[in-house]
This record gives C-alpha cells, sequence and structure tokens, in this order.
C-alpha cells in the first residue's frame, strides 16, 4: 500500500468522530490506514509535522490505560498539540454532572475529546452534545483504534488485507466486535472460536455478516477454537477476563479453559501465521508463553502502531 499525502482540508472520516468501524466506509478506513503510514515514515525520517499546533485533546479515563494514555498523549505531542489527562474522579461528570453538560462545557474549552469508558451510550451521548470530535479510546462495545492499529501491522508484514483470515480465539468482547466489522468490510475473513455463554454481540455479527456478502469475506461464529483457527493468517487473543468483570474470574477461567493458544493449537494455523494480542496479556492464561514471545509474535509491533494510526485519527478529525 503506497502512502498518501492528506490536504490540509481533505476529510477522511464522514462524520466529526470516530466511534466505531461501523460508521467508517471501506474507503475511509484504507485512506486512514495510508495516512497512518504517511505519518509514521516523517517520524522516522525525523522529519517535523505538526498540523495540531496550538490544540488540545482532553483524554477522559474511566477505565485506566497504558498504551491508550501514552499513545494519544505522545501523539498530540509529536503533532504539535497538547493533551490533558481528566479522570472521572477529577471531573464533576464523576459527581452526577450530567453526560451532555460535561460534553458542551469541554467543546468551550479545548478541540477534540478521546474517552476510555464502560458503557457505550456513555459515548453516544457524549459525541451528540459535543461540537467538538470525539474519539472512542475503548468502551464495552468497541475499541475501533486498536483495530486501525491491528490493521496497520497486518499491511506492514502481510502487505494486504483482502483476502487474508484473521482467526480471534476467547472472549466476544469489544476488541472481537470492533474486529469482525472491520475485516468484513476490508474483504478479509473472520472466525472467532468461543464458548456459547461468550459470542460476540448478535447485531455486531448480524451486521458484519451483511457486509460480508458485499466484499466477499466471510464471517464465521464457532465454539469451536480448532475450527477457527483452521488456515489462519492472524491468530488473535485478548484476556478472558476484562476490567470490570474481575468477580467473574473463577468463572470465566474454566469457561475458556479449552481456548488457550499454544503450540498445539497454532498447528491447525498457517506456518506462517502472526500472533496479535491488544494487551495486556496473562501468560498462562488465554496465552502461552511460547505463543507471545515466539517468532510468529508481532504484539508489541503491533502496540506501536497505536501511536501511529492513532495520530492519523486526530490528524484527519482535529487539524
Amino acid at each position: 500500500m503506497s502512502s498518501i499525502t492528506v490536504p490540509a482540508q481533505a476529510k477522511i472520516l464522514n462524520g466529526k468522530d470516530f466511534l466505531t468501524m461501523k460508521e467508517s466506509t471501506p474507503a475511509a478506513i484504507a485512506d486512514l490506514l495510508k495516512l497512518a503510514q504517511t505519518i509514521k515514515g516523517k517520524l522516522q525520517a525525523g522529519e517535523e509535522y505538526t498540523p495540531l499546533k496550538g490544540k488540545t485533546l482532553g483524554m477522559i479515563f474511566e477505565k485506566s490505560s497504558t498504551r491508550t494514555r501514552v499513545s494519544f498523549e505522545v501523539g498530540m505531542m509529536q503533532l504539535g498539540g497538547h493533551a490533558l489527562f481528566l479522570s472521572g474522579n477529577d471531573l464533576q461528570i464523576g459527581r452526577g454532572e450530567s453526560i451532555s453538560d460535561t460534553a458542551k462545557v469541554l467543546s468551550e474549552y479545548i478541540d477534540g475529546i478521546m474517552i476510555r469508558t464502560f458503557e457505550h451510550e456513555k459515548i453516544m451521548e457524549l459525541a451528540e452534545n459535543a461540537s467538538i470530535p470525539v474519539i472512542n479510546g475503548l468502551t464495552d462495545l468497541a475499541h475501533p483504534c486498536q483495530v486501525l492499529a491491528d490493521f496497520l501491522t497486518v499491511i506492514e508484514i502481510k502487505g494486504q488485507l483482502k483476502g487474508l483470515k484473521m482467526s480471534y480465539i476467547g472472549d466476544g468482547n469489544n476488541v472481537a466486535n470492533s474486529l469482525m466489522v472491520g475485516c468484513a468490510k476490508m474483504g478479509m475473513d473472520f472466525s472467532i472460536g468461543c464458548p456459547e455463554d461468550y459470542k460476540p454481540d448478535e447485531k455486531v455479527v448480524n451486521y458484519a455478516q451483511k457486509v460480508a456478502e458485499s466484499t466477499g469475506s466471510n464471517i464465521v461464529v464457532t465454539t469451536s477454537a480448532q475450527d477457527a483457527i483452521h488456515n489462519a493468517d492472524i491468530v488473535y487473543s485478548d484476556v478472558w477476563t476484562s476490567m470490570g468483570q474481575e468477580i467473574e474470574n473463577g468463572v470465566r477461567l474454566e469457561a475458556f479453559k479449552d481456548y488457550q493458544i499454544n503450540n498445539e493449537l497454532v498447528k491447525q494455523a498457517k506456518s506462517d501465521y502472526l500472533f496479535m494480542h491488544c494487551l495486556p496479556a496473562h501468560r498462562g492464561e488465554e496465552v502461552t508463553g511460547e505463543v507471545i514471545d515466539g517468532p510468529n509474535s508481532v504484539v508489541f509491533h503491533q502496540a506501536g502502531n497505536r501511536l501511529h494510526a492513532q495520530k492519523a485519527v486526530l490528524v484527519d478529525l482535529m487539524s
């Protein structure tokens, strides 16, 4: 995929926000990835690129994070702007102020909002009432910034997206939802192997399968990890117990015990498969150390690309 230079007035995303993969067209996703490559190339070449000079991003964290906070904060700095860390406890939203009032007040002070929270309805209300761009840093339903970084990584290593097969083994969570929709839009086959009680959101599955009909991809949801991973180009996993689910940990460990990605399971994938994980990882649970630290693993390359993919979103929405 060749890099492009996007003029200052060009806009890739259709709306003012980046909330899920659903709102982005295949062409928009492809152009965001090209823009990310261009921005990454400028950084690696030591070229100054500060289209967000004088701009401020407010970062609301109701869920703690390593990668999301550091990548957005560093990204804004590299683009010439500023980032404000706003924990839920620091804002009046944590003391009863409405989301709509918070959105309107912040719109008077800053140029964009990134929020990492629980309920997806919260970010929808925030975006509806803000006059500035809102970016989804993670909700219980979706994690679109992660998927952009994942796709950027696959392109850099495999050279393409269309026609590849991504297999996700584990909980049908926010990452699985976003990967499924993203793969459907980009013409990638997607299969998820998960326990019956932990399948992805049914509405998301139905939407992804409908999109797949027009792009030629195949979306499969199965309870068999072996069937899901068969002939995969990319093998993907996430923790079995996400933040806020700690009380369910014992039940989840039992439910997912047959869904560990290990040396035996990955024999079903292609020999040159990529292992991906959005991190943090729990070695010995969803994946063994031999796999995540092995030669097929690209998890730190993938984590690094959060910076570049998110910078593309910031530039498109805020410049």
